[in-house]
């Protein structure tokens, strides 16, 4: 069976070429820059909330930097760092170390992909539970914020909403699709993309920006309040994939476009006068980046539907505490 430190330093334990210091001290050191403000943000999965017991650690490792990564791509701010805590069940670490090299293999896939460097973070034993804190970088004063949102604004989202839940649904016996389609959707929940180029592109385009985490409803409607704002949005330009437009009557689709969550893609407002660039933008980085709706003075977020009137909905994003 490994210790704590054999787990550390066989799966985790790196040389720091971005830090001072990283793993293997009571804290990791990290040099700051002049004109540079740090972007700082943390996330917990747990299992049987976030994600099955029986999911497949690869897919895991690589899912629980992705969504931190998504934090950081709402910032606009380039990703740098990470800290890892891990809270694993005795039976696993004794029985399936197999786990331990699938996750980590998974995580560093993506942590690669974006030069991030894992220097430090917890490891002990408890039910799975997994905890990332991320720092990033992002020039002083420029960073997008839910508050940023003006008068006027265009709504925008990337890429395509609700594969994610969908499939999820389908997951928990909620809703039955194909194999053909489960095939399709299955990606986005399991290894959803972080738009971290892009973020780090819209600043100087958009005024305000989140990562769609609890829902596109729940998410937006955070811009607003932040920023003081109402909107509209139409229904019909909400993107998505062909799957999930097959059942776009349905009220299961209706609720993975607004409510669904586990999207991570970002949701943004920009001036109109920017339409042309980043419609150039979304060319450029072959991301879809459609325009949905329009901040206006107010409270509170309409939907429509295809005719132009206001749909009445009564679901809400994702809330921990909703019982």
């Amino acid at each position: 069976m490994c210790s704590e430190f054999d787990i550390i330093h066989r799966y985790f334990r790196r040389s720091a070429s971005n830090a001072v210091l990283g793993i293997g001290d009571d804290a990791a050191l990290i040099a700051s820059t002049t004109g540079i403000e740090l972007a700082i943000s943390t996330d917990t999965l747990v299992c049987g909330k976030h994600f099955f017991p029986e999911a497949d650690p690869y897919n895991l490792g690589y899912k629980s930097l992705a969504v931190n990564l998504s934090d950081m791509a709402a910032m606009g701010a380039k990703p740098r760092w990470v800290l890892l805590t891990l809270t694993l069940p005795e039976d696993l670490v004794k029985q399936n170390i197999a786990w331990l090299s699938g996750f980590s293999d998974g995580f560093f896939a993506l942590a690669d992909l974006y030069h991030v460097e894992l220097i430090g973070g917890d490891t002990t034993a408890g039910a799975l539970n997994i905890g990332i804190q991320i720092i990033g970088e992002v020039a002083a004063g420029k960073a997008l914020r839910r508050s940023g949102a003006k008068l006027d604004d265009d709504i925008w989202v990337s890429g395509e909403i609700g594969d994610a839940a969908l499939a999820l649904q389908h997951e928990l016996g909620q809703f039955t699709l194909p194999a053909v389609e489960i095939e399709q959707c299955l990606p986005a929940l399991r290894a959803p993309a972080a738009r971290v180029e892009l973020g780090q592109r819209l600043i100087g385009l958009a005024h305000g920006a989140i990562d769609i985490s609890d829902g596109l409803m729940a998410d937006l409607g955070h811009i607003l309040a932040a920023s003081g704002k109402a909107a509209w949005i139409n229904m019909t330009d909400i993107p998505c994939s062909s799957v999930l437009k097959k059942y776009r009557q349905q009220s299961v689709a209706i609720n993975c476009l607004l409510a669904g969550g586990d999207d991570y893609e970002l949701c943004f407002t920009a001036p109109k006068i920017n339409r042309r660039k980043i419609e150039m933008l979304s060319s450029e980085l072959a991301i879809p980046l459609t325009r949905i709706g329009e901040i206006y003075s107010g409270e509170g977020l309409i939907v429509k539907d295809a005719q132009g009137n206001t749909m009445t909905l009564e679901i809400q994003g994702y809330d921990h505490f909703r019982f």
